[in-house]
């Protein structure tokens, strides 16, 4: 999932050996892969075919990893490599042409394998496609506008408190995105805008933050750095994070209404989760276009961000954000008059 070639699904931490993980979603495919292995094959002397042929491409697989770790990460020379190369694949294509007759007594799980590899391609394609349209724009070019907005009282207030979730590492950096979001279409005021950036530590434990006030009690950023095995609670960790800065007298959370002001009445407070969907408005290759749907049908059943950071979905607000990626450079359009 961090290396992107699956999509985001729960993951759970048993105990505190390291390594063992459970993850439901693929522990009930194995279920019902499992049951269709017995159902299909029935006896276990009709499996050997099939586990001869996995087992070939489990070794080559393996060789091929071997392949790339010997070059990309020792960066041993290239002979070297070549002769390892040779020793195994002679082996392994031997064993790989003996059992390749055997293969139409399990296309059933070909069709399965193929499957499995189709959503990772889809899904690290998709990413890939995507990237050409990640923007991080200064965050400190729009402070004057987002000061506007937040006094200019003919625009309605949205909330005391906006909170973003940011995928900016830099924190003098911001996505387009959340910009257009706050500025553009219906702007939204709010009283104070929160950033939120969650950062994944190789540490399993790590559980820390840290706040940089941009404007006092107008825009300030939180970034969590959690471990891979600390699960992201973030409505809890960032009520957390409020309170000992309203502790520590470093912003004012109450609400700004008169009337709820009077009785110290803390304001409320509201996610929002940015959502890219495909634009109509995209000039794709049919190739992109159905990468694009795949990867945004399999997005749909998967993980979603607000259980995924573990948000409160009743303070949370989903934004669709149109993604152009490929936009039409040429639209060939004619105006004509009517005759009088």
């Amino acid at each position: 999932m961090r290396l992107n070639f699956w999509p985001k699904i729960r993951v759970k931490f048993p105990t505190d050996i390291r390594g063992q993980i459970y993850i439901p979603s693929i522990n009930v495919i194995l279920w019902i892969g499992c049951i269709a292995v017995m159902l299909y094959f029935r006896e276990s002397s009709k499996m050997e075919a099939a586990y001869g042929f996995s087992i070939s491409i489990a070794m080559l697989m393996t060789t091929s990893l071997m392949f790339y770790y010997m070059k990309f990460v020792k960066k041993w020379a290239i002979v070297i490599v070549a002769v390892v190369l040779i020793v195994f694949l002679t082996v392994e294509i031997s064993f790989f042409i003996a059992n390749i007759a055997k293969i139409k007594k399990r296309w059933m799980f070909l069709v399965f394998e193929f499957g499995i590899i189709g959503v990772m391609y889809v899904w690290h394609r998709a990413r890939k496609i995507k990237d050409r349209y990640v923007e991080f724009v200064r965050l400190g070019t729009y402070l004057p506008l987002i000061q506007d907005v937040s006094n200019d009282e003919s625009i309605s207030k949205y909330a005391t408190h906006l909170v973003y979730l940011s995928g900016a590492d830099n924190a003098k950096e911001i996505e387009h995105k959340i910009i257009y979001s706050i500025l553009y279409g219906s702007p939204k005021r709010a009283d104070i805008y929160w950033f939120v950036h969650v950062h994944t530590q190789d540490e399993p434990y790590t559980n820390e933050y840290s706040v940089e006030t941009i404007i006092p009690n107008e825009i300030i950023r939180v970034e969590f750095r959690l471990g891979f095995r600390v699960l992201p609670r973030i409505n809890l960790m960032f009520r957390k994070v409020v309170e000992d800065m309203v502790a520590n007298k470093e912003v004012i959370v109450t609400s700004r209404y008169d009337g709820l002001q009077r009785h110290n009445t803390v304001g409320d407070f509201q996610f929002i989760v940015m959502e890219k969907s495909l634009s109509p408005d995209n000039e794709l290759s049919n190739f992109e276009k159905i990468v694009l749907k795949m990867y945004f049908w399999i997005k749909d059943k998967s993980l979603s961000e607000e259980k995924g950071f573990g948000l409160d979905s009743a303070n949370v607000k989903v934004e669709k954000f149109p993604l152009i990626i490929a936009p039409v450079s040429k639209l060939r359009l004619k105006r004509v008059y009517s005759e009088e």
